[in-house]
């Protein structure tokens, strides 16, 4: 009998949040905000690398937004490894897509919108995946065990709508409610420089209709409902020489019962100008044009949902390639309709070995009332996150 060999591993960071907002906000709300977060992981492996249970809980705590203080598992997961591919069971957290400024595609766990609005951050997903893995391709099936709501701030949590989100009003399609059984199926190849994935989903929507209402002490809010809706999606990307082009298609029903199905479209390039001005560092150049046929009949009564119909996405990715790992990415979100421009930079050092020391910064320029971003417009802001991995 062959030796059973075990391994464990602990890693993970604490980090120390600061963020300045430059414009007052609405009644009770503060200019700073100071947040402490922690997220460990811890990685078991045994029979010969053939089993593997990950552990990754993480918890915030706000000074100033109780809804921000929160504490959520993003993964605690078993995989085991098979003669016909992997088989998952636990609390996972996954990515589908390949876009910079919106990720359509990505749709199996909920997003974490306390944590940032961008919609990268998110919540840890109950789940049974079997992975099929063969050379013509991969097949996931997923059956997705238990709904988590998306987290909303709270009054004085900033950026938010100035309705506040009420989850305690919160509706469902499905007489399930969050007990509904979701599905899932995603087949990835590659041909060549291309690479793709196709996927369909059926379940609880992730996003929420947020429809204005009054709550029981007769005050405006606004209330989540969540659809049940079919989505079909494709993603793609192909890198030819210096260019990577990208592109996310989704066809969605379910999610407006008023305009009924509809698709979404976001595609473009990354250009990347290597060794520039005769130096170690890279520039990537970032132009993608975000789609929706519903134009401005989408999202009716419905905030913060998806204010890109019409809209163009440039941005820029600079990659010192040094020591310290220096990268910055800025960009520009420009809607073609109505004028409104979102600006935002990200950048990230790493201070020795054991410290990273991150930026961010984000302008709304939001003129067009129509927009469901219009109440973020006093919410301009700059965020420096120190992080301590161990």
């Amino acid at each position: 009998m062959a030796p059973t060999s075990y391994s464990h591993e602990l890693r993970g960071n604490v980090a120390v949040e600061y963020r300045q907002f430059f414009k007052d906000g609405f009644e009770n709300q503060f200019n700073n905000n100071v947040s402490l977060s922690a997220q460990p992981e811890y990685f078991h492996q045994w029979d010969n690398g053939d089993q593997l249970i990950t552990f990754t809980p993480f918890a915030r705590l706000d000074q100033r937004d109780d809804e921000r203080t929160h504490f959520d598992i993003r993964e605690l997961s078993w995989l085991g490894v098979y003669g016909f591919g992997e088989l998952r069971l636990g609390i996972r957290k996954l990515f589908w897509g390949v876009t910079e400024s919106q990720h359509l595609v990505d749709i199996i766990n909920q997003t974490d919108f306390v944590e940032n609005i961008d919609g990268e951050d998110k919540l840890g997903q109950p789940m049974i995946n079997a992975a099929f893995i063969q050379d013509w391709g991969t097949v996931d099936l997923y059956v997705l065990t238990g709904f988590r709501e998306r987290t909303f701030p709270g009054a004085q949590g900033r950026p938010r709508s100035q309705l506040i989100v009420d989850k305690n009003l919160t509706e469902y399609e499905s007489s399930d409610e969050e007990k509904h059984i979701d599905f899932a199926a995603r087949y990835y190849h590659y041909i060549g420089v291309w690479e793709f994935g196709v996927s369909h989903f059926y379940g609880t929507s992730r996003d929420p209709n947020l429809i204005p209402t009054l709550n029981t002490q007769n005050e405006a809010v606004l209330k989540p409902f969540y659809p049940i809706i079919n989505q079909t999606s494709l993603d793609l990307q192909a890198i030819l020489s210096n260019w990577l082009l990208k592109l996310e298609l989704i066809s969605r029903d379910g999610q407006d019962k008023d305009y009924g199905r509809y698709s979404a479209a976001t595609g473009g390039f990354e250009y990347t100008v290597v060794g520039i001005f005769k130096t170690i560092a890279d520039l990537g150049i970032i132009s993608e044009y975000l789609y929706d046929e519903r134009g401005s009949d989408a999202d009716p009564g419905s905030v913060m949902a998806s204010p890109f119909q019409n809209d163009l996405f440039l941005g820029a990715r600079l990659a010192l390639n040094d020591v310290q790992s220096t990268a910055v990415l800025a960009g520009l979100i420009i809607d073609l309709d109505r004028g409104d421009r979102f600006y935002n930079i990200e950048a990230e050092r790493r201070l020795g070995d054991a410290w990273k020391l991150s930026l961010e910064a984000r302008v709304f320029a939001l003129l067009d009332e129509t927009n469901p971003l219009r109440d973020f417009n006093n919410d301009d802001y700059a965020q420096l996150n120190l992080e301590w991995f161990f």
